[in-house]
Order: C-alpha cells, then sequence, then structure tokens
C-alpha cells in the first residue's frame, strides 16, 4: 500500500511499488488531468508537483512518492479561485488543442515559485515542456503575464 498526500488529501492506492505515478494518479485514483504524452519523460504532459517541484509522473514509481505531498493540475486552482498561471493562460489564449497544457502549466507555476521574474532566455532553458501544436509564442506571453499576476497578488494593497 502506497500512502501519500494528493492535491491537500490522504490517500492511499494498492499498487505495486515500481508502477509509474502516472498510472497511479489517472487509473487509480481518477486524475486524469494528468496526461500520457510519450512515456519516457521527454514531453512533460504527465508533469505533476512532488513537494513542490515539478516532475514527470511517467518516470517516478509509485514507491518515491510513498509518505510525500504530490500536487495534479486537479489540486492547482479552482474555477472561483484560479491561480496566477491559469489566468494567465486563458487571459493569452494559450491552448488550441490543450492536451499537453495540464503539464506545461505544472512546470511553470513550479518555475515561478524559482523564478518571479523571468526573462525570455530563462524560460527557453527551464520550459521544456512540448506542445504539438507550437503555441510558443502565447505560452512565454503567458509566463510573463502569470509573473506579473504573481507580483501584484504579492504587492501590498495601498
Amino acid at each position: 500500500m502506497i500512502r501519500f498526500r494528493l492535491n491537500g488529501r490522504d490517500v492511499g492506492a494498492d499498487v505495486p511499488g515500481e508502477m509509474p505515478l502516472l498510472w497511479v494518479l489517472r487509473d487509480v485514483l481518477g486524475q486524469t488531468g494528468t496526461k500520457y504524452g510519450c512515456g519516457i519523460a521527454v514531453c512533460g504532459a504527465c508533469t505533476v508537483h512532488i513537494e513542490g517541484s515539478a516532475v514527470r509522473s511517467c518516470a517516478v514509481t509509485a514507491a518515491a512518492v510513498d509518505g510525500r505531498e504530490v500536487t495534479t493540475i486537479e489540486g492547482l486552482g479552482t474555477l472561483e479561485h484560479l491561480h496566477p498561471v491559469q489566468q494567465a493562460w486563458i487571459d493569452e489564449q494559450v491552448p488550441q488543442c490543450g492536451y499537453c497544457q495540464p503539464g506545461m502549466i505544472m512546470a511553470v507555476t513550479a518555475f515561478l515559485e524559482q523564478n518571479p521574474a523571468p526573462d525570455d532566455a530563462a524560460i527557453d532553458g527551464s520550459i521544456t515542456n512540448l506542445c504539438r501544436c507550437g503555441t510558443y509564442p502565447r505560452i512565454r506571453r503567458a509566463i510573463h503575464r502569470a509573473a506579473e499576476l504573481r507580483r501584484a497578488a504579492a504587492a501590498p494593497s495601498p
């Protein structure tokens, strides 16, 4: 039995320890926002947070998250209170097909925690998720917008 905290709640899954976290999330726990893309940790469609760090869940075993905190796209924001990255994605109309976007949003969210005011070079060097539709110019604009939204939210009120 693997036990961990998922999106703020304690969960358990009776799965083999070597089972990829991606399949535990999707098939066992019903968190289908995390997508299968390549299965070899290249595309980033399966990106989730483990203890706040972005990881590709297809390359992480269930045993590796035992006792840890995992956040999926379902745990990032709500319809009433979108995360700034989610809001920026809407504002910049990033998605076309949208398949890769949950993983992209999770990668960007963790990136902005470490780099709250990124330049284009930092974005290009750190956000390695693939987008088949090629909305990279919109993604970059959305990352800059999300950084602005986060800074505005953190600023003291006058």
